[in-house]
Parts: C-alpha cells; structure tokens; sequence
C-alpha cells in the first residue's frame, strides 16, 4: 500500500487511525473479491453453464459407447 500523506488539517492520532482503518479493510476487500471472482476450475466456471446441452436423438443408443469431445 502506498504512503498515505495529509495535505490539509492536523488530524489527531485517533481520526489518523480510524482513515488508515477504513483504507486498509477497502484494499483488502478489494484483494479478497478479485481473487474469489475467478473461477478455480474449469468445473466451477460459469461459461460452463452456458454451452448448449446434448439432446438424445433417434440415432443415440447408436453412438452411446463413442468418446463424445
């Protein structure tokens, strides 16, 4: 985290603390969510969700034993 610096004011010790308080619990907040934003696999990915699904057809029982990709 880069230096915090006080342009205007004297803030006492207590008003100090409770800025840097606020700006680290944000900058780790901040941290937190864009590592939870990905996805840790392939399985837990949204886009997974969104491929269309195979639907049986006529011919299914046919080529149920082929490596499907």
């Amino acid at each position: 985290m880069p230096p915090i610096k006080v342009l205007h004011g004297r803030p006492s010790p207590e008003e100090l603390a409770a800025v840097l308080a606020v700006v680290s619990a944000r900058a780790a907040a901040n941290a937190a969510r864009t590592t939870e934003d990905a996805p840790a696999t392939e399985w837990t990915s949204r886009a997974r969700t969104l491929r269309i699904p195979r639907r049986p057809g006529p011919t299914t029982w046919r080529t149920a034993g082929w490596a499907h990709n």
